[in-house]
Protein backbone atom coordinates (compact mmCIF):
# COMPACT_ATOMS: atom_id res chain seq x y z
CA UNK A 1 0.00 0.00 0.00
CA UNK A 2 2.79 2.23 0.78
CA UNK A 3 4.44 1.67 -1.83
CA UNK A 4 1.63 2.30 -4.25
CA UNK A 5 0.76 5.64 -2.76
CA UNK A 6 4.45 6.84 -3.24
CA UNK A 7 4.35 5.64 -6.71
CA UNK A 8 1.22 8.05 -6.98
CA UNK A 9 2.97 11.10 -5.58
CA UNK A 10 5.26 10.32 -7.64
CA UNK A 11 2.75 10.47 -10.83
CA UNK A 12 1.31 13.33 -9.41
CA UNK A 13 4.29 15.51 -9.10
CA UNK A 14 5.65 14.24 -12.93
CA UNK A 15 2.29 15.44 -13.77
CA UNK A 16 2.57 18.39 -12.29
CA UNK A 17 5.98 19.38 -13.50
CA UNK A 18 5.10 18.76 -17.11
CA UNK A 19 2.12 20.48 -16.73
CA UNK A 20 4.05 23.57 -15.63
CA UNK A 21 6.01 23.24 -18.31
CA UNK A 22 3.74 23.00 -20.92
CA UNK A 23 2.11 26.46 -19.15
CA UNK A 24 5.51 28.41 -19.11
CA UNK A 25 6.31 27.27 -22.72
CA UNK A 26 2.39 28.40 -23.67
CA UNK A 27 2.62 32.12 -21.47
CA UNK A 28 6.46 32.43 -23.79
CA UNK A 29 4.68 32.10 -26.61
CA UNK A 30 1.61 34.45 -25.64
CA UNK A 31 4.15 37.16 -24.52
CA UNK A 32 6.23 36.68 -27.59
CA UNK A 33 3.01 37.09 -29.84
CA UNK A 34 2.34 40.29 -27.78
CA UNK A 35 6.30 41.60 -27.80
CA UNK A 36 6.39 41.08 -31.51
CA UNK A 37 3.08 43.11 -31.97
CA UNK A 38 4.86 46.14 -30.55
CA UNK A 39 8.31 46.05 -32.04
CA UNK A 40 9.45 46.16 -35.92
CA UNK A 41 9.34 43.13 -37.72
CA UNK A 42 12.28 40.25 -37.46
CA UNK A 43 12.32 36.46 -37.80
CA UNK A 44 10.06 34.52 -35.37
CA UNK A 45 12.01 33.86 -32.24
CA UNK A 46 12.33 30.36 -29.97
CA UNK A 47 10.42 30.51 -26.81
CA UNK A 48 13.15 30.99 -24.02
CA UNK A 49 16.23 31.19 -26.97
CA UNK A 50 14.81 34.06 -29.32
CA UNK A 51 16.42 34.03 -32.44
CA UNK A 52 19.88 33.14 -30.86
CA UNK A 53 19.40 29.68 -33.03
CA UNK A 54 19.59 31.39 -36.11
CA UNK A 55 22.59 33.46 -35.38
CA UNK A 56 25.18 30.25 -33.86
CA UNK A 57 23.79 28.25 -37.25
CA UNK A 58 24.92 31.12 -39.39
CA UNK A 59 25.91 34.18 -37.93
CA UNK A 60 26.77 35.84 -41.97
CA UNK A 61 23.85 34.49 -43.04
CA UNK A 62 21.56 35.75 -40.02
CA UNK A 63 23.63 39.04 -40.40
CA UNK A 64 22.48 39.33 -44.49
CA UNK A 65 19.19 38.36 -43.88
CA UNK A 66 17.80 40.62 -41.27
CA UNK A 67 17.54 43.64 -43.92
CA UNK A 68 14.76 42.07 -45.59
CA UNK A 69 12.32 43.44 -42.82
CA UNK A 70 12.74 46.84 -43.27
CA UNK A 71 15.34 49.68 -42.43
CA UNK A 72 14.25 48.15 -38.59
CA UNK A 73 13.91 44.53 -37.84
CA UNK A 74 14.05 43.27 -34.05
CA UNK A 75 16.05 40.20 -33.10
CA UNK A 76 15.82 38.42 -29.44
CA UNK A 77 18.54 37.85 -27.65
CA UNK A 78 16.97 34.95 -25.38
CA UNK A 79 14.02 36.63 -24.54
CA UNK A 80 15.21 40.34 -24.50
CA UNK A 81 14.10 42.27 -27.82
CA UNK A 82 17.16 43.93 -29.63
CA UNK A 83 16.40 46.49 -32.57
CA UNK A 84 18.72 46.39 -35.37
CA UNK A 85 19.19 49.42 -37.73
CA UNK A 86 19.29 48.35 -41.10
CA UNK A 87 20.29 51.42 -42.79
CA UNK A 88 22.48 54.53 -42.67
CA UNK A 89 19.49 56.98 -42.31
CA UNK A 90 18.01 55.78 -39.76
CA UNK A 91 21.21 55.01 -37.52
CA UNK A 92 22.48 58.46 -38.13
CA UNK A 93 18.50 59.36 -36.99
CA UNK A 94 19.55 57.27 -33.57
CA UNK A 95 22.94 57.74 -32.67
CA UNK A 96 23.38 61.07 -34.32
CA UNK A 97 20.54 63.56 -33.86
CA UNK A 98 18.83 61.21 -30.77
CA UNK A 99 22.26 60.75 -29.13
CA UNK A 100 21.59 61.13 -25.64
CA UNK A 101 19.02 58.61 -25.87
CA UNK A 102 20.48 56.01 -27.93
CA UNK A 103 23.85 56.02 -26.21
CA UNK A 104 23.45 53.63 -23.56
CA UNK A 105 25.23 50.27 -23.19
CA UNK A 106 22.96 47.26 -22.18
CA UNK A 107 23.11 45.02 -18.99
CA UNK A 108 25.54 41.90 -20.47
CA UNK A 109 26.41 39.37 -17.80
CA UNK A 110 29.48 38.37 -20.01
CA UNK A 111 30.93 41.86 -19.89
CA UNK A 112 29.87 42.75 -16.47
CA UNK A 113 31.43 38.99 -15.39
CA UNK A 114 34.93 40.99 -16.62
CA UNK A 115 34.71 44.35 -16.02
CA UNK A 116 32.88 44.57 -13.36
CA UNK A 117 31.55 47.80 -14.63
CA UNK A 118 34.38 49.84 -15.00
CA UNK A 119 36.47 51.02 -18.49
CA UNK A 120 35.52 53.23 -20.97
CA UNK A 121 33.81 51.30 -24.07
CA UNK A 122 30.97 49.26 -22.30
CA UNK A 123 30.05 51.33 -19.21
CA UNK A 124 26.57 52.90 -19.27
CA UNK A 125 26.39 56.36 -20.46
CA UNK A 126 27.24 58.68 -17.41
CA UNK A 127 29.24 60.63 -15.72
CA UNK A 128 32.30 57.90 -15.36
CA UNK A 129 32.20 57.04 -19.13
CA UNK A 130 31.93 60.87 -19.77
CA UNK A 131 35.64 61.63 -17.27
CA UNK A 132 36.80 58.65 -18.70
CA UNK A 133 36.23 59.31 -22.49
CA UNK A 134 37.33 63.20 -21.41
CA UNK A 135 40.90 62.16 -20.16
CA UNK A 136 41.40 59.26 -22.60
CA UNK A 137 40.72 62.38 -25.45
CA UNK A 138 43.11 64.45 -23.37
CA UNK A 139 45.89 62.32 -23.01
CA UNK A 140 45.99 60.72 -26.41
CA UNK A 141 46.35 64.33 -28.02
CA UNK A 142 48.80 65.11 -25.15
CA UNK A 143 51.02 62.39 -26.48
CA UNK A 144 50.47 63.21 -30.22
CA UNK A 145 47.50 61.20 -31.23
CA UNK A 146 46.72 63.13 -34.68
CA UNK A 147 50.11 64.76 -34.96
CA UNK A 148 53.33 63.69 -36.56
CA UNK A 149 54.28 62.37 -33.72
CA UNK A 150 52.18 59.71 -33.90
CA UNK A 151 52.31 59.39 -37.65
CA UNK A 152 56.26 58.89 -37.50
CA UNK A 153 55.67 56.06 -34.68
CA UNK A 154 53.69 53.91 -37.36
CA UNK A 155 56.21 54.80 -39.74
CA UNK A 156 59.03 53.61 -37.74
CA UNK A 157 56.71 50.65 -36.90
CA UNK A 158 56.05 49.76 -40.65
CA UNK A 159 59.45 49.29 -41.31
CA UNK A 160 59.95 46.72 -38.37
CA UNK A 161 56.79 45.02 -40.18
CA UNK A 162 57.78 45.19 -43.80
CA UNK A 163 61.26 43.32 -42.65
CA UNK A 164 59.60 41.57 -40.51
CA UNK A 165 57.57 39.61 -43.24
CA UNK A 166 60.30 39.71 -46.03
CA UNK A 167 62.05 37.49 -43.30
CA UNK A 168 61.00 34.31 -44.97
CA UNK A 169 60.38 35.96 -48.60
CA UNK A 170 59.44 33.02 -50.88
CA UNK A 171 58.12 30.97 -47.71
CA UNK A 172 54.71 30.40 -46.96
CA UNK A 173 53.89 32.02 -43.85
CA UNK A 174 50.96 32.91 -41.48
CA UNK A 175 51.00 36.80 -41.11
CA UNK A 176 48.57 37.27 -38.37
CA UNK A 177 50.97 37.21 -35.37
CA UNK A 178 53.49 40.14 -37.51
CA UNK A 179 50.67 42.37 -38.17
CA UNK A 180 48.90 41.93 -34.63
CA UNK A 181 52.62 42.85 -33.14
CA UNK A 182 52.84 45.85 -35.28
CA UNK A 183 49.45 47.14 -34.73
CA UNK A 184 49.63 46.54 -30.68
CA UNK A 185 53.09 48.30 -30.31
CA UNK A 186 51.56 51.73 -31.32
CA UNK A 187 48.89 51.59 -28.51
CA UNK A 188 51.47 50.01 -26.43
CA UNK A 189 53.88 53.28 -26.91
CA UNK A 190 50.88 55.21 -26.15
CA UNK A 191 49.82 53.42 -23.31
CA UNK A 192 52.99 51.89 -21.55
CA UNK A 193 55.54 53.57 -23.20
CA UNK A 194 56.87 50.93 -25.04
CA UNK A 195 56.84 48.63 -28.19
CA UNK A 196 57.54 44.78 -28.05
CA UNK A 197 59.98 43.19 -30.05
CA UNK A 198 58.55 40.39 -32.67
CA UNK A 199 59.95 37.39 -30.64
CA UNK A 200 59.12 38.27 -27.26
CA UNK A 201 57.15 35.17 -25.82
CA UNK A 202 55.61 36.56 -23.15
CA UNK A 203 53.90 39.44 -25.41
CA UNK A 204 53.09 36.89 -27.85
CA UNK A 205 51.01 34.56 -25.66
CA UNK A 206 49.24 38.25 -24.13
CA UNK A 207 48.02 38.34 -27.80
CA UNK A 208 47.42 35.10 -28.31
CA UNK A 209 44.87 35.22 -25.25
CA UNK A 210 43.39 38.66 -26.89
CA UNK A 211 42.36 37.03 -29.35
CA UNK A 212 40.84 34.03 -27.84
CA UNK A 213 38.64 36.32 -26.21
CA UNK A 214 37.23 38.35 -28.70
CA UNK A 215 36.72 34.68 -30.48
CA UNK A 216 35.21 33.35 -27.62
CA UNK A 217 33.17 36.23 -26.62
CA UNK A 218 31.25 36.03 -29.97
CA UNK A 219 30.99 32.26 -29.72
CA UNK A 220 28.23 30.38 -28.57
CA UNK A 221 30.05 29.95 -25.58
CA UNK A 222 29.84 33.77 -25.12
CA UNK A 223 25.92 34.06 -25.98
CA UNK A 224 25.13 31.18 -23.79
CA UNK A 225 26.59 32.59 -20.66
CA UNK A 226 24.31 36.20 -21.43
CA UNK A 227 20.99 34.11 -21.61
CA UNK A 228 22.02 31.77 -18.83
CA UNK A 229 24.59 33.77 -16.35
CA UNK A 230 24.49 31.55 -13.58
CA UNK A 231 26.61 28.99 -15.00
CA UNK A 232 29.58 31.12 -15.01
CA UNK A 233 29.75 29.73 -11.56
CA UNK A 234 30.14 26.13 -12.95
CA UNK A 235 33.40 24.51 -14.98
CA UNK A 236 33.32 24.84 -18.62
CA UNK A 237 34.80 26.69 -21.74
CA UNK A 238 33.40 30.35 -20.74
CA UNK A 239 36.09 30.00 -17.79
CA UNK A 240 38.64 30.67 -20.13
CA UNK A 241 37.28 34.26 -21.01
CA UNK A 242 37.59 35.00 -17.44
CA UNK A 243 41.13 33.40 -17.03
CA UNK A 244 42.63 35.18 -19.49
CA UNK A 245 40.95 38.37 -19.00
CA UNK A 246 42.89 38.00 -15.58
CA UNK A 247 45.62 37.45 -17.07
CA UNK A 248 45.76 40.45 -19.03
CA UNK A 249 44.77 42.97 -16.17
CA UNK A 250 47.66 41.03 -14.30
CA UNK A 251 49.57 42.58 -17.00
CA UNK A 252 48.89 46.04 -17.10
CA UNK A 253 48.53 45.61 -12.73
CA UNK A 254 52.66 45.14 -13.19
CA UNK A 255 53.27 47.66 -16.01
CA UNK A 256 51.13 50.37 -13.70
CA UNK A 257 53.35 48.93 -10.26
CA UNK A 258 56.88 49.80 -12.33
CA UNK A 259 55.21 52.80 -13.50
CA UNK A 260 54.44 54.06 -9.92
CA UNK A 261 58.40 53.49 -9.15
CA UNK A 262 59.61 55.12 -11.70
CA UNK A 263 57.03 58.55 -12.07
CA UNK A 264 58.07 61.53 -12.23
CA UNK A 265 55.06 64.70 -12.10
CA UNK A 266 56.87 66.83 -14.03
CA UNK A 267 57.58 64.63 -17.40
CA UNK A 268 54.70 61.98 -17.74
CA UNK A 269 55.89 59.58 -20.16
CA UNK A 270 52.42 57.76 -21.61
CA UNK A 271 48.86 56.99 -21.03
CA UNK A 272 49.80 55.34 -17.64
CA UNK A 273 51.44 58.41 -16.22
CA UNK A 274 48.98 60.45 -16.92
CA UNK A 275 46.53 58.90 -14.68
CA UNK A 276 48.34 58.10 -12.08
CA UNK A 277 49.04 61.67 -12.05
CA UNK A 278 45.00 62.39 -12.30
CA UNK A 279 44.11 60.25 -9.68
CA UNK A 280 45.82 62.38 -7.07
CA UNK A 281 44.48 65.55 -8.78
CA UNK A 282 41.17 64.25 -8.76
CA UNK A 283 41.61 62.76 -4.88
CA UNK A 284 39.47 65.33 -3.38
CA UNK A 285 36.46 65.57 -5.41
CA UNK A 286 33.29 63.58 -4.49
CA UNK A 287 32.15 62.74 -7.91
CA UNK A 288 35.89 61.92 -9.22
CA UNK A 289 35.65 58.43 -11.45
CA UNK A 290 39.36 58.36 -11.19
CA UNK A 291 41.04 55.02 -9.07
CA UNK A 292 43.09 52.07 -9.89
CA UNK A 293 40.30 49.66 -10.52
CA UNK A 294 39.18 51.68 -13.43
CA UNK A 295 42.84 52.20 -14.54
CA UNK A 296 43.31 48.76 -14.99
CA UNK A 297 40.32 48.52 -17.28
CA UNK A 298 40.52 52.14 -19.04
CA UNK A 299 44.54 50.89 -20.23
CA UNK A 300 42.47 47.01 -20.99
CA UNK A 301 40.05 48.81 -22.91
CA UNK A 302 42.70 50.96 -24.94
CA UNK A 303 44.83 48.01 -25.19
CA UNK A 304 42.36 46.06 -26.49
CA UNK A 305 40.42 48.16 -29.11
CA UNK A 306 43.79 49.72 -30.38
CA UNK A 307 44.82 45.95 -31.17
CA UNK A 308 42.26 43.59 -32.77
CA UNK A 309 40.00 45.36 -35.24
CA UNK A 310 43.11 47.05 -36.76
CA UNK A 311 45.12 43.73 -36.78
CA UNK A 312 41.95 41.82 -38.37
CA UNK A 313 40.97 44.66 -40.99
CA UNK A 314 44.87 44.37 -42.56
CA UNK A 315 44.37 40.86 -42.38
CA UNK A 316 41.13 40.99 -44.61
CA UNK A 317 43.20 43.69 -46.27
CA UNK A 318 45.98 40.91 -47.28
CA UNK A 319 43.14 38.21 -48.21
CA UNK A 320 41.61 41.08 -51.08
CA UNK A 321 44.58 42.23 -51.71
CA UNK A 322 45.95 38.81 -52.55
CA UNK A 323 42.53 37.74 -54.71
CA UNK A 324 42.54 40.52 -56.58
CA UNK A 325 46.55 40.79 -58.32
CA UNK A 326 45.14 43.73 -60.35
CA UNK A 327 43.82 46.11 -57.58
CA UNK A 328 47.04 45.05 -55.47
CA UNK A 329 49.61 45.81 -58.72
CA UNK A 330 47.37 48.75 -59.54
CA UNK A 331 47.67 50.42 -56.16
CA UNK A 332 51.66 49.19 -56.22
CA UNK A 333 52.33 51.06 -59.75
CA UNK A 334 50.51 54.47 -57.75
CA UNK A 335 52.58 54.11 -54.67
CA UNK A 336 55.75 53.83 -56.49
CA UNK A 337 54.80 56.89 -59.11
CA UNK A 338 54.51 58.99 -56.17
CA UNK A 339 57.04 57.59 -53.29
CA UNK A 340 59.18 55.59 -55.58
CA UNK A 341 60.85 52.62 -53.38
CA UNK A 342 62.62 54.37 -50.77
CA UNK A 343 60.38 57.25 -49.95
CA UNK A 344 58.13 56.74 -46.61
CA UNK A 345 54.57 57.64 -47.08
CA UNK A 346 52.57 60.03 -45.18
CA UNK A 347 49.37 61.21 -44.32
CA UNK A 348 49.58 63.82 -46.50
CA UNK A 349 49.97 61.55 -49.74
CA UNK A 350 46.65 60.80 -49.26
CA UNK A 351 45.02 62.54 -51.85
CA UNK A 352 48.28 61.60 -54.31
CA UNK A 353 47.43 58.11 -53.90
CA UNK A 354 43.72 58.29 -54.33
CA UNK A 355 43.19 55.13 -55.80
CA UNK A 356 44.90 53.16 -52.82
CA UNK A 357 43.11 55.17 -50.42
CA UNK A 358 40.45 54.42 -52.43
CA UNK A 359 41.53 50.47 -51.61
CA UNK A 360 42.07 50.81 -47.76
CA UNK A 361 38.55 51.88 -47.09
CA UNK A 362 37.36 49.38 -49.54
CA UNK A 363 39.29 46.98 -47.87
CA UNK A 364 37.89 48.42 -44.24
CA UNK A 365 34.27 47.89 -46.17
CA UNK A 366 34.28 44.88 -47.24
CA UNK A 367 36.36 43.09 -44.33
CA UNK A 368 33.22 44.53 -41.98
CA UNK A 369 35.03 43.46 -38.75
CA UNK A 370 32.17 44.58 -36.66
CA UNK A 371 29.23 43.67 -38.33
CA UNK A 372 26.43 44.47 -35.60
CA UNK A 373 28.72 47.85 -34.57
CA UNK A 374 29.49 47.81 -30.76
CA UNK A 375 25.81 47.63 -29.36
CA UNK A 376 24.10 50.57 -27.96
CA UNK A 377 20.89 50.52 -25.58
CA UNK A 378 18.28 53.56 -25.07
CA UNK A 379 18.87 55.52 -22.06
CA UNK A 380 15.19 56.21 -21.82
CA UNK A 381 11.96 55.24 -23.22
CA UNK A 382 11.62 56.79 -26.63
CA UNK A 383 9.96 56.33 -30.46
CA UNK A 384 11.63 55.47 -33.81
CA UNK A 385 9.54 55.40 -36.73
CA UNK A 386 6.63 55.27 -34.62
CA UNK A 387 7.92 52.75 -32.32
CA UNK A 388 8.01 52.65 -28.66
CA UNK A 389 11.16 51.55 -27.30
CA UNK A 390 11.14 50.96 -23.74
CA UNK A 391 14.45 52.30 -21.92
CA UNK A 392 17.32 49.71 -21.55
CA UNK A 393 16.45 48.14 -25.15
CA UNK A 394 19.59 46.82 -27.14
CA UNK A 395 20.30 48.60 -30.15
CA UNK A 396 22.66 47.18 -33.00
CA UNK A 397 23.62 48.99 -36.41
CA UNK A 398 23.74 46.03 -38.94
CA UNK A 399 27.22 47.07 -40.98
CA UNK A 400 26.60 44.27 -43.09
CA UNK A 401 23.00 45.53 -44.84
CA UNK A 402 24.36 49.47 -45.21
CA UNK A 403 27.89 48.51 -46.48
CA UNK A 404 26.29 46.63 -49.34
CA UNK A 405 22.99 48.68 -49.27
CA UNK A 406 22.63 49.19 -53.84
CA UNK A 407 21.96 52.78 -53.18
CA UNK A 408 24.65 54.01 -51.89
CA UNK A 409 27.38 52.21 -53.69
CA UNK A 410 28.43 51.39 -57.17
CA UNK A 411 29.51 47.62 -56.40
CA UNK A 412 28.22 46.40 -53.66
CA UNK A 413 28.62 42.73 -53.39
CA UNK A 414 32.23 42.73 -54.84
CA UNK A 415 35.32 44.40 -53.68
CA UNK A 416 35.74 47.04 -55.82
CA UNK A 417 38.00 50.74 -54.92
CA UNK A 418 35.85 52.26 -57.34
CA UNK A 419 33.02 52.51 -55.04
CA UNK A 420 34.99 55.26 -53.57
CA UNK A 421 36.37 57.11 -56.54
CA UNK A 422 33.98 59.27 -58.56
CA UNK A 423 33.94 59.88 -62.28
CA UNK A 424 37.10 62.35 -62.21
CA UNK A 425 39.03 59.22 -60.44
CA UNK A 426 39.16 61.27 -56.82
CA UNK A 427 38.94 59.72 -54.10
CA UNK A 428 34.93 60.22 -52.07
CA UNK A 429 33.85 58.68 -49.21
CA UNK A 430 29.70 57.87 -49.33
CA UNK A 431 27.31 58.87 -46.90
CA UNK A 432 26.55 55.05 -46.08
CA UNK A 433 30.89 54.46 -44.76
CA UNK A 434 30.50 54.70 -40.78
CA UNK A 435 33.02 52.11 -40.09
CA UNK A 436 33.87 53.65 -37.02
CA UNK A 437 30.01 54.22 -36.06
CA UNK A 438 28.68 57.66 -35.11
CA UNK A 439 27.92 59.88 -32.33
CA UNK A 440 29.48 60.34 -29.09
CA UNK A 441 29.89 56.79 -28.82
CA UNK A 442 31.60 56.45 -32.02
CA UNK A 443 35.28 54.49 -31.78
CA UNK A 444 36.97 56.85 -29.55
CA UNK A 445 40.60 55.57 -31.25
CA UNK A 446 39.23 56.02 -35.17
CA UNK A 447 42.33 58.63 -35.82
CA UNK A 448 44.88 56.84 -34.73
CA UNK A 449 43.13 53.33 -36.89
CA UNK A 450 42.84 55.42 -39.83
CA UNK A 451 46.75 56.09 -39.38
CA UNK A 452 47.78 52.60 -38.79
CA UNK A 453 45.41 51.45 -42.06
CA UNK A 454 46.82 53.77 -44.57
CA UNK A 455 50.47 54.06 -43.40
CA UNK A 456 50.76 50.43 -43.04
CA UNK A 457 49.09 49.49 -46.50
CA UNK A 458 51.33 51.76 -48.31
CA UNK A 459 54.11 50.40 -46.54
CA UNK A 460 53.24 46.93 -47.03
CA UNK A 461 51.88 47.30 -51.01
CA UNK A 462 55.24 49.77 -51.55
CA UNK A 463 57.94 46.92 -51.03
CA UNK A 464 56.35 43.46 -50.87
CA UNK A 465 54.19 41.49 -53.84
CA UNK A 466 51.85 39.21 -51.95
CA UNK A 467 50.48 35.93 -53.25
CA UNK A 468 48.94 32.69 -52.60
CA UNK A 469 50.80 29.23 -51.68
CA UNK A 470 51.11 27.20 -54.62
CA UNK A 471 48.15 24.68 -54.65
CA UNK A 472 46.51 26.40 -51.29
CA UNK A 473 43.09 26.31 -50.76
CA UNK A 474 41.28 30.11 -50.49
CA UNK A 475 40.03 30.87 -47.00
CA UNK A 476 36.88 30.91 -46.44
CA UNK A 477 35.42 34.78 -47.34
CA UNK A 478 32.58 34.31 -44.51
CA UNK A 479 35.14 33.91 -41.74
CA UNK A 480 35.09 33.30 -38.14
CA UNK A 481 31.83 35.23 -36.10
CA UNK A 482 32.92 36.54 -32.59
CA UNK A 483 33.29 39.62 -31.35
CA UNK A 484 35.14 40.48 -34.20
CA UNK A 485 34.54 38.90 -37.51
CA UNK A 486 37.93 37.34 -38.30
CA UNK A 487 39.28 35.78 -41.44
CA UNK A 488 40.29 32.09 -40.91
CA UNK A 489 43.76 31.32 -40.45
CA UNK A 490 45.47 31.63 -43.85
CA UNK A 491 49.29 31.48 -45.57
CA UNK A 492 50.53 33.62 -47.79
CA UNK A 493 53.85 34.40 -50.10
CA UNK A 494 55.70 37.50 -49.60
CA UNK A 495 58.19 38.73 -52.38
CA UNK A 496 60.47 41.62 -52.23
CA UNK A 497 60.08 44.38 -54.63
CA UNK A 498 62.71 46.67 -56.08
CA UNK A 499 63.06 48.92 -58.69
CA UNK A 500 64.59 46.46 -60.80
CA UNK A 501 60.62 44.49 -60.78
Amino acid sequence: MGTALKNLDLNYVFLALVLGLIFLVLFEITRIHVSRGRTPPGPRPFPFLGTLPYFIKDPVGSARSIRQYGEMATEYLGRQPAIILNTVQITKEALVQEASTFSGRPTLPLIDWITNGLGIIMVTFGDSWRQQKRFAVNTFRYFGLGRKSVEERVLEEGRYLVGEMLKDEGVDVFPRHVIENAVSNIICSIVFGDRFEYDNKHFAHLLKILYENFTLAGSPVGQILNLVPFIKHFPGPHQKILQNSRELLGFIRKKIKEHRKTLDPENPRDFIDAYLLEIEKQHFHEDSTFHEENMVMSTSDLFLAGTNTTTTTIRWGLIFLTENPEVQERCHEEIVQVLGYDRLPSMDDRDKLPYTYATVHEIQRCANVVPFGVVHATTQPTKLRGYDIPKGTMIMTNLTAIFSDEKHWKSPDTFNPENFLDENGHFYKPEAFIAFSVGPRACLGETLARTELFLYIVSLLQRIHFSWPVNSQRPDMDGIMGAVRFPHPFKITCRSRDAKD
